[in-house]
């Protein structure tokens, strides 16, 4: 069976530091945009398992990024989380409105943000 694989995209080295440890650690294999531009061409070459959002990048932001994944039809099983500092009530639904699958507020339990990953890729794998 193959790993699954998921892209993680943020602008902030630290958290894709830490993020990418706990899902390399999770048995999963990793890929990493550091902003929306490279998060869409990483969309363009492969089509991952789950995608990490951030929302807040500095040239294509992450809405744009999910609503991307979203109208392509041969992406649109991939799994889109958005982990984001925009907490308000506006913000998740816009984040809803686009497709996520899952909108987690940071600062953000690990354990938690694992398990939900596992959820989704097990709803991708039976679907």
């Amino acid at each position: 069976m193959r790993q699954p694989h998921i892209l993680i995209v943020d602008d902030e080295p630290n958290i894709v530091m830490s993020l990418e440890f706990l899902m390399r650690k999770n048995g999963y294999h990793v890929s990493i945009a550091r902003n929306g531009t490279e998060a869409l061409e990483a969309i363009n070459r492969t089509a991952f398992d789950v995608i990490l959002l951030d929302i807040m990048m500095p040239d294509v932001d992450g809405y744009q990024v999910c609503r991307h994944v979203k109208t392509r039809p041969d992406r649109q099983q991939s799994k889109v989380i958005f982990l984001s500092a925009k907490s308000r009530e506006a913000d998740v639904q816009k984040g809803y409105e686009v497709g996520a699958d899952l909108y987690i507020p940071k600062p953000f339990s690990t354990r938690q943000l694992v398990s939900k990953v596992q959820e989704l890729v097990a709803a991708k794998a039976a679907g």
